[in-house]
């Protein structure tokens, strides 16, 4: 395979990678809106969960925008970072009892249900399609862009 075949193989992958990352963090953002009123009235006084998943789901449409604007090296590792990070907290206040924590609630709980399920579906499959359009951006910095 020629250089330029591979460059337009790679910028193929590099934007169906993007737009799985997009869509992994569209489904965490949408389960965390849907659920923040629900969780508003666990608080410190300080902060709100609701609010706490008010923020998520910004962060996650924020990352996800990017990366379908520009999908490239720094958008990726963000967005692999935003995602991974999140799947990383749901599982551990899934599994820990955390606790209060400063202005934070203690959010910990040990149950499964529908929409938690697609949250870390949505996280884990942005961070994976995040960490493969890392490597591919990566990888396209070292491929000459010939016409």
């Amino acid at each position: 395979m020629g250089l330029r075949s591979e460059y337009v193989h790679m910028s193929l992958l590099r934007w169906t990678l993007a737009l799985i990352v997009g869509a992994g963090l569209g489904m965490d953002a949408y389960t965390h809106l849907d659920l923040a009123s629900t969780y508003s009235h666990i608080t410190t006084g300080t902060v709100n969960q609701g609010v706490l998943f008010q923020i998520e789901a910004v962060g996650a449409i924020l990352a996800g925008a990017l990366v379908l604007v520009r999908p490239n090296l720094l958008t990726a590792a963000l967005a692999t970072a935003f995602a991974g990070g999140g799947a990383g907290v749901l599982l551990l206040y899934r599994y820990v009892q955390v606790g209060k924590i400063g202005p934070v609630p203690d959010m910990s709980e040990p149950l499964w249900y529908t929409e938690k399920v697609q949250s870390l579906v949505g996280e884990l499959v942005a961070a994976a399609a995040g960490a493969a359009l890392v490597a591919v951006c990566w990888r396209q910095r070292r491929v000459p862009n010939q016409a």
